[in-house]
């Protein structure tokens, strides 16, 4: 990581940190550097009008003014090369169009130089893709999660028979090579998993879900993680 790329990570860094800031010693671990170089990096973005201060006291550290106003998150070639890498190798995956969306919207504000960069390192990783095609009715139970509404879906279960049901989408899961919609099964009354390449088809309702804990859907395996933002 060149200079440039390391004071744009630090000061991302400390903006994901809020408050809670970041000691000298965690930023050079997470950088790769020594805490000497992490304190000029400080003192460089002090000087160019970043507003970064010192908190004092046990576990004290870098905090980045909150209240500043700063400008929009960039990433850098490699950064961006990394998401497009993870969308290529999931492409059937849950909210992969509005992954490439948010990933496009990024390209757009990249310069040339860091552009022309991405498509030079983008050129150099090879990804084997599955096979498996995005689900015709992946849009509308996607919409179904995120504004928390109940769809109706024509579904054929493993032996081919066909049923309209209304469900409840409340997550979705991968294991064993698909993906499945965890879902409250109106006509059963029942948690149920549906094969997310067997739903032919979906129609949004205006109807509510009911709040429902994720438990009854079952306990997952001890490898399986959420997919989240994670902080160091």
């Amino acid at each position: 990581m060149n200079r440039t790329d390391r004071l744009h990570a630090l000061s991302e860094e400390l903006r994901r940190a809020g408050r809670r800031g970041r000691t000298a010693q965690r930023l050079a671990a997470w950088l790769e550097v020594s805490t000497r170089t992490v304190k000029r990096d400080v003192a460089a973005l002090q000087q160019a009008g970043v507003p970064i201060w010192a908190s004092a006291g046990p576990g004290g550290g870098y905090v980045l003014d909150a209240t500043a106003t700063l400008p929009p998150v960039n990433l850098t070639p490699a950064q961006a090369v990394a998401v497009a890498v993870s969308l290529s190798g999931a492409p059937d995956a849950p909210f992969a169009v509005d992954g490439r969306a948010a990933l496009e919207k990024v390209l757009d504000a990249l310069g040339p130089a860091a552009r022309a960069e991405v498509e030079r390192l983008g050129a150099r990783v090879w990804v084997r893709s599955p096979a498996q095609a995005r689900p015709p009715a992946a849009g509308v139970v996607e919409e179904a999660l995120v504004r928390r509404l109940v769809v109706a879906i024509d579904y054929r279960d493993g032996a081919g028979r066909r049923s309209r049901r209304r469900v409840e989408p409340h997550g979705v899961a991968r294991t064993e090579g698909h993906w499945y919609v965890m879902a409250w099964c109106r006509e059963r009354d029942a948690p149920r998993w549906f094969r997310w390449d067997r739903i032919d088809s979906a129609d949004l309702t205006a109807e509510p879900v009911s709040d429902r804990d994720v438990a009854v859907f079952g306990t997952p395996p001890d490898d399986a993680t959420t997919v989240r933002p994670a902080r160091r």
